[in-house]
């Protein structure tokens, strides 16, 4: 039990250690995890709705895909980012690869199948009785819309914690496509990696618990905005 009070302790020495190279790594790690559940909010959210509220031909098959992505692994996603940006590959001339923006590319990709499988199932549990009294009362496609998000508007954000704690914790994609280069790529998650490979078990935990507290932080916030007036409600 020691060894963990030990880098809980070691976490705020970290912290308060006045490394500028501290704060770049934890800025970086908020800065495209954060972009990228942006990103992964405002194309997912419209794919979950039109899949949780339409009946087409194909309908299935998409949902399918989409509950299918939810589970690929980051490590693969990483691989397929890589070939793409490599110089040899379809995007290689935008120069991407080992750079911030590769990061974020694979994360988004790993988050917007999160985002939208999980506001697939909240808008589809949303009383369909509830959209009907709206279209007889005259409301427009778009009043309808945001009256089925706002009645779902907990689920969504469950959508929305669930990409972030997807991504914020995953090593393998922006190890691959972002080298975890010092000063430019290296995000929490690689930071632990790299000083476990070293042998510096002490400072990985360190790390370890940075991780832990901020994505505690970050989670509490959305998960305070998702409760946002439940008891004015009741």
């Amino acid at each position: 039990m020691s060894v963990y009070i030990t880098a809980i302790r070691d976490a705020f020495v970290l912290l308060f250690s006045g490394a500028s190279d501290v704060w770049s790594v934890i800025g970086l790690s908020l800065a495209v995890s954060g972009s990228a559940v942006l990103i992964a909010t405002l194309v997912g959210v419209p794919i979950g709705y039109m899949l949780g509220m339409s009946r087409f031909g194909g309908r299935w098959a998409l949902i399918l895909l989409v509950n299918t992505s939810m589970g690929f692994p980051p490590v693969v996603i990483g691989l397929f980012v890589y070939m793409a940006l490599s110089r040899s590959g379809p995007l290689g001339f935008l120069e991407l690869l080992f750079t911030p923006q590769s990061m974020l590319i694979a994360q988004v990709i790993l988050a917007a199948p999160l985002v939208a499988g999980v506001t697939t199932a909240v808008i589809a549990s949303v009383p369909h009785d509830l959209v009907l009294q709206l279209r007889a009362l005259g409301a427009s496609r778009i009043q309808v819309t945001l009256s089925v998000l706002k009645e779902s508007r907990r689920g969504v954000m469950a959508a929305i914690i669930a990409g972030f704690g997807g991504i914020i914790s995953e090593v393998g994609a922006v190890s691959i496509v972002g080298g975890n280069i010092e000063g430019s790529t290296r995000v929490m998650t690689t930071a632990i990696m790299f000083y476990v490979r070293r042998g510096d078990f002490g400072l990985a935990m360190a790390w370890a618990m940075v991780l832990i507290g901020i994505a505690l932080v970050v989670n509490v916030t959305l998960t305070t905005l998702q409760h946002a007036g439940v008891n004015y409600e009741r």
